[in-house]
């Protein structure tokens, strides 16, 4: 069983640079990829970024690349997202996510992650 929990969201000022924080609990973490998505209000979830396993490798949606980074500690559990010139499209749910199968890069599909946390929101304001 894996338990994951968001952090670092709040209320940002556009051209902020919040880091997110995914905290998980459970023996898998480290040999899974971790994806981040986001949510905003009446749209679909979409995919943001995701490391490999190792964290040598890191994908990200063409709407944020160049804007944030992705990274990840496995000796404390943890991945982080740092944003980066934050926009108010920017503005959503942020959820962090565990891949279903393990030592492979990972995917876009919100179907390929099994394990979710609860979310952490945030909201840029212009």
């Amino acid at each position: 069983q894996v338990q994951l929990v968001e952090s670092g969201g709040g209320l940002v000022q556009a051209g902020g640079s919040p880091r997110l924080s995914c905290a998980a609990s459970g023996r898998t973490f480290s040999t899974c990829s971790v994806g981040w998505f986001r949510q905003a209000p009446g749209k679909e979830r979409e995919f943001v970024a995701g490391i490999s396993p190792s964290g040598g490798r890191a994908y990200f949606a063409d709407s944020i690349k160049g804007r944030f980074s992705i990274s990840r500690d496995n000796a404390k559990n943890t991945v982080f997202l740092q944003m980066n010139s934050l926009e108010p499209e920017d503005t959503a749910v942020y959820y962090c996510a565990l891949d279903r199968l393990p030592y492979r890069l990972g995917s876009v599909r919100i179907t390929e992650y099994d394990y979710w946390g609860q979310g952490t929101q945030v909201t840029v304001s212009s």
